[in-house]
């Protein structure tokens, strides 16, 4: 059996009571807590993750505009440096290689930060299209991410450092924040529906990063999360995983992020053709969000059925912590689609009524 990737925060794991698991080939924490505990303490306080296990490649040149065109669905001429924007690389055929942040640091310099399951995949897929002067490069080994999420995560952050960090704006980021002396890129992006940052730096201050902000946030209650909260909370707040509403077999329209796919920029890009024939004819399947009538969970990879007919699959499905309510993303053939269709999900032998219903299942609150 291959060796598990490890973070360079695992040694820091045990301190706090971090229960690990297999991951996409990664030896990372489920929990510390409990998953509804550290679910909450997101929703109302704050919670800091360890995600370096995502990749980071290095895009530089005077060809890296025209080469990210041809490679993402979004508009890349849209980016101004200090921003961020959410994108997909998509196959020929329409199908999602990964989605992913793309963030300009300066004309010809841009940070792309990938899944990690999909790191050799997507450097490869770069590699392989590469064309112009563009310099491609992995850091991933290089760089590390913490995740403060929640709406405490501003007020925590700011006694560490001398950055205003209210003038970081939602998918804006500041280079060389020094948090306690330590440099670090701070981002205001996340994957928890809540406010919060997302905070880049060298491999060898993560943990010392780590102990700092949950040291100086105690006071506000802020705990150490895991994968499993990470997944409850995206899923809320219904941003999509590849490996479940996206794939390789899944277009970012069907998965409902067709918000990052630019159909109107000039440049061709890879599905292009697909995307386009996809919108013009109308999809003929898409993600919505189910809720459970009957006495069950839907969850990931189960069958959807009208009668004796598949019409679909659940994407994610899980009892909400928040809404205590048993809920689902699935994607359905087009004419079941419609809000309170009724539909019966197979869990075990049974088939189980649930109906169609709005997504994000949680909006966090306006200010």
């Amino acid at each position: 059996m291959s060796q598990l990737k490890r973070t360079p925060l695992f040694e820091a794991y045990k301190e706090y009571g971090g229960k690990t698991i297999d991951f996409g080939g990664w030896e990372l924490p489920v929990q510390f807590s409990s998953i509804k505990e550290e679910h909450e303490a997101v929703r109302e306080r704050a919670g800091l993750f360890d995600v370096s296990h995502m990749g980071e490649f290095e895009v530089k040149g005077p060809g890296s505009l025209d080469f990210l065109q041809k490679m993402m669905t979004n508009d890349v001429s849209k980016l101004v440096d200090g921003k961020a924007q959410y994108t997909a690389m998509c196959y020929e055929n329409g199908g999602t290689v990964d989605d992913l942040l793309i963030y300009k640091r300066a004309d010809q310099d841009y940070l792309l930060v990938v899944n990690a399951s999909n790191i050799d995949k997507d450097f490869e897929w770069l590699q392989s299209h590469l064309f112009g002067e563009v310099e491609l490069t992995n850091v991933s080994e290089l760089t590390a991410q913490l995740a403060i999420q929640g709406p405490l995560a501003e007020t925590i952050l700011q006694k560490m450092t001398t950055t205003p960090l209210n003038e970081i704006g939602f998918f804006s980021f500041k280079e060389d924040v020094e948090l306690d002396g330590l440099k670090a890129l701070v981002s205001r992006t996340g994957y928890t529906g809540e406010d919060g940052f997302e905070i880049y730096c060298n491999t060898n201050d993560a943990t010392t990063l780590w102990h700092k902000i949950l040291e100086t946030g105690s006071n506000e209650g802020i705990l150490p999360c895991g994968l499993g909260a990470r997944d409850t909370l995206r899923f809320e707040a219904n941003l999509a995983l590849y490996g479940q509403e996206l794939s390789k077999d899944i277009t970012p329209l069907e998965a409902g992020i067709g918000f990052a796919v630019k159909l109107q920029k000039e440049a061709d890009f890879f599905g292009k053709e697909t995307l386009l024939k996809q919108k013009e004819e109308g999809l003929s399947r898409k993600l919505v969000g189910i809720e459970m009538i009957d006495k069950g969970i839907p969850r990931h990879g189960y069958e959807v059925f009208d009668g004796d007919n598949q019409i679909g699959f659940v994407t994610t499905g899980t009892q909400s912590p928040t809404l205590k309510r048993n809920i689902g993303l699935a994607i359905l053939d087009q004419s079941f689609t419609s809000l309170d269709t009724e539909v019966e999900v197979q869990i075990r032998s049974k088939k189980l009524k649930a109906k169609v219903v709005s997504t994000p299942f949680y909006k966090r609150p306006k200010k």
